[in-house]
């Protein structure tokens, strides 16, 4: 039995080798691209913003929107009802620059989610002169060349769209918090300067307009509740490659408590399962390989002894140094991109360097509660999703 223990360490091994290498490609990749010359392509925008509810510092967040280093863009807030509370933030951020902003009313979604819902509603209240679709959290908080570096690539009409993606910075820097912050890290590095094997994140996405248009973006989204991996099918369907922007790496300014990570995490499996299995697969797979590997092994260094105990100790070392090696280079790249949240990050150092370990546990449990479950609860509305393209709403909770 011992034996087949040192074929799964030395997997182990080799597995955490090869997650070194793309840690050290993921750094070489945001210093080339954050050394490149400030872009000048600045087609008109619409940056499109679906709300609902209260975000942590939800001001601060929607104010960013206004100090974005770009000359010309107009901003679509999108709720789905008039008495939303976070329509009054938004009223109160507009006057900054009032000619830019617009408030839409999308009603309640009947068949999608509600944000793909707003999102569908917005498109159709764009200004005429628009080149250029740019969609961004409530919960995010862009940089002040965040819009100008996220469009920059679709000066190359051979792309298909532009991303970038969150890093979750907390204040209080309480476990769940850094917990999720680990967590959702590893998502962050698999994105980089491998165009077709990148991914949208809706958060943070820019697409040509007549890009959208062509592949029918907006009746693709009927439906569904995922507006990214929607928009990610499509791309890849046409062979069109997805940019990741290292400068548009956003900072999502929250803190969480322990339900709160659960139901995150969660949920961002739950949708993974059902519109790209194979990752969701490779999660499990990973999850349980990893945590049967590392913590076994750990266990078996108190029932075994001499040169057994000696090996075993020194697979995990290896195991553990690659991995701590990795997450030193990726916390690295991402201080290069989030210079603004230097001290935080710097805060977030010992939790990324030893949580990683514990990390695929929470994604197993993920995993699993994925495979039983299809509901979710997302900005307070329960979804039942039956597929990809269809949504079932069960219930409505008003925020």
């Amino acid at each position: 039995m011992i034996f087949l223990y040192y074929f799964f360490a030395a997997a182990g091994v080799f597995l955490g080798y090869t997650s070194l290498r793309g840690g050290i490609e993921y750094l070489k990749f945001f210093e080339d691209e954050l050394a490149k010359p400030e872009s000048r392509f600045t087609p008109f925008c619409s940056v499109i913003v679906p709300c609902r509810g209260l975000d942590q510092d939800l001001h601060a967040n929607l104010s960013s929107l206004f100090q974005q280093n770009f000359p010309d863009y107009e901003i679509l807030f999108v709720v789905d009802d008039k008495a939303d509370e976070a329509v009054t933030v938004i009223e109160e951020v507009s006057r900054q620059k009032a000619e830019i902003a617009k408030l839409v009313i999308a009603g309640r979604a009947t068949d999608s989610s509600q944000k793909v819902h707003n999102l569908r509603q917005a498109i159709l209240e764009v200004s005429e002169k628009s080149e250029t679709f740019v969609f961004v959290d409530s919960d995010a908080r862009p940089g002040k060349d965040w819009l100008r570096n996220l469009v920059a690539p679709l000066q190359d009409e051979t792309i298909g769209c532009a991303t970038g993606y969150r890093w979750f910075v907390s204040r209080k820097n309480n476990f769940a918090s850094r917990m999720r912050s680990v967590w959702n890290a590893s998502i962050a590095s698999a994105l980089g300067a491998n165009v077709k094997g990148n991914f949208c994140w809706g958060g943070s996405t820019a697409i040509r307009r007549d890009v959208f248009e062509r592949l029918n973006l907006r009746e693709k989204w009927q439906g569904t509740l995922s507006d990214d991996f929607t928009v990610t099918s499509a791309m890849k369907a046409e062979n069109l490659p997805i940019c990741f922007v290292p400068q548009c790496l956003t900072a999502t300014v929250e803190d969480c408590n322990g339900r709160e990570l659960l139901e995150f995490t969660t949920r961002q499996m739950k949708i993974t399962r059902i519109y790209a299995a194979h990752l969701w697969r490779a999660s499990l797979v990973g999850s349980f390989l990893f945590t049967t590997t590392f913590w076994t092994g750990i266990v078996l260094l108190f029932f075994i002894s001499d040169f057994h105990f000696w090996l075993t100790l020194a697979f995990l070392f290896v195991i553990f140094a690659l991995g701590f090696v990795k997450a030193w280079l990726r916390l690295k790249a991402v201080k290069l991109a989030l210079y603004d949240y230097e001290k935080e990050l710097n805060n977030q150092l010992l939790s990324h360097l030893t949580l990683w370990t514990v990390s695929p546990l929470l994604y197993f449990y993920n995993c699993i509660a994925a495979l039983f479950s299809r509901k979710i609860v997302w900005r307070g509305i329960e979804y039942n999703l039956k597929s990809a393209t269809e949504t079932e709403i069960l219930s409505t909770n008003n925020r």
